[in-house]
């Protein structure tokens, strides 16, 4: 009986091991704004100014109290460990190297460059290597170009907004975030 229990839990350590190792390997990871302002700092200060980049602070008590009172949210009540706030008001909430606490990872508060482009650590690599990189070839190692659908702006503007009476115009938001400071380098 000893040798089959002992059977059984090496097979599950195993495939939990397995699972564990195949689920993310290879998957980019998140390297926070600072790593994105090196090469564009315009962008980066242009973002800065933005509700964006201090979002991680409305999740406060106290913050921004009379637009939760009219979204029907407890002003006073404290939501930065709330993982349904946290999945956009953070960069990379739940996914492999993105925000899991504010202690653990302050340098993914707010929703910041990665959050619209995509973890960077791959294509990071390929930005530093190559100066004279192309579009193409940052986007096959997980670039992403801002969109509006579910899978873009939407997933956090869109349905379960509690604020989305407010009404969002990606073309307005796009310009406010960094749209009208043109790359050094256009691809």
């Amino acid at each position: 009986m000893k040798k089959i229990l002992i059977g059984m839990i090496a097979i599950l350590f195993f495939a939990a091991s397995f699972v564990a190792l195949s689920s993310d390997a290879g998957a980019a990871e998140y390297v926070g704004a600072k790593k994105c302002k090196m090469c564009h700092m315009k962008q980066f200060k242009s973002w800065e100014k933005t509700s964006l980049a201090d979002s991680f602070e409305a999740l406060k008590p106290g913050v921004k109290a009379e637009a939760k009172k009219k979204a029907g949210l407890d002003a006073d009540k404290d939501y930065t460990s709330d993982a349904g706030c946290l999945k956009c008001h953070t960069t990379g909430y739940g996914k492999p190297g993105g925000f899991t606490t504010i202690d653990a990872t302050p340098e993914l508060a707010g929703v910041q460059c990665e959050s619209c482009h995509g973890p960077g650590s791959e294509y990071l690599v390929t930005m530093k290597k190559n100066k004279e990189y192309t579009l193409a070839e940052v986007k096959a190692q997980g670039l992403v170009v801002p969109s509006e659908d579910e899978a873009g702006c939407m997933a956090c503007h869109g349905e379960g907004n509690p604020f989305k009476d407010k009404g969002f115009n990606f073309k307005e938001a796009l310009e406010k975030t960094h749209d009208h400071h043109p790359l050094k380098k256009q691809h």
